[in-house]
């Protein structure tokens, strides 16, 4: 790992933004976790949509049929989650009523995350020196997570109405931040959605790799700083 060649100039940072999933916490334990915490209580309570949910096609096709009838639910994953359950339970034949209380299961657990060992070190360092917007196309909550205290706001695709790669979500995040984009720092984990989507937002951005793997070709510019986890980040904001 090495950091990239152009660096990060600190003296234009005057607001960071920051991805939740994968760059504060792993968020497929997370889901997955959340998912058996649902299949669960279908289980108990509308078996047939248990027994359907768990086929491994009729929720994808759910989904599919949700998309295409609400694409207005297109950038919200909790909304769309909601709907696709409903779908399942009146293909099942349960009570379609059931499907609040099911998703209210579901995003109660995926709110108990595990943030990776850098995380809390990181956000205590970048808060006492930047005000923090969180920038997420999922639908973690920051304040149900317990982090609420770092950030002065939270930016969603749902609250967007786009998601990242999209500009206007990250200009819409710097708007909260109460500053220009130019004067961001993205932090993210994801070379798509986050690094090059923040760097055509006209971000400075930091791209936290941690598996290590190659930026992918075909973009004509590389990220500020490539580093291997937030612990370097912040070594490497703090010596500039």
């Amino acid at each position: 790992m090495r950091y990239s060649r152009r660096m990060i100039d600190a003296r234009r940072i005057r607001a960071i933004t920051l991805d939740l999933d994968d760059t504060l916490w792993p968020v497929w334990p997370t889901i997955q976790r959340a998912d058996q915490a649902l299949r669960d209580w279908l289980a108990a309570r509308a078996p047939r949509t248990a027994a359907l949910a768990a086929d491994g096609s009729s929720a994808p096709q759910a989904r599919r049929a949700v998309l295409q009838a609400r694409p207005e639910l297109t950038h919200d994953l909790g909304a769309i989650r909601l709907e696709v359950i409903r779908q399942l339970l009146r293909a099942a034949g349960d009570d379609p009523a059931l499907a609040e209380p099911a998703f209210e299961v579901f995003y109660r657990e995926r709110q108990r995350v595990t943030l990776f060992d850098d995380a809390l070190p990181a956000l205590d360092f970048l808060a006492a020196r930047y005000p923090l917007v969180a920038l997420s196309n999922g639908n973690a909550d920051v304040g149900q997570v317990g982090l609420a205290r770092y950030f002065r706001a939270a930016v969603s695709a749902a609250s967007a109405g786009v998601a990242k790669p999209d500009a206007r979500i990250f200009h819409t995040a710097a708007q909260a931040a109460g500053v220009t984009a130019g004067a961001v720092l993205h932090i993210g984990d994801d070379a798509e959605l986050d690094a090059a989507g923040a760097l055509g937002a006209g971000m400075q951005t930091a791209w936290v790799n941690r598996a290590d793997v190659a930026w992918p070709p075909g973009h004509a510019e590389a990220p500020q700083a490539v580093v291997r986890d937030l612990a370097a980040l912040c070594r490497l904001l703090s010596s500039t």
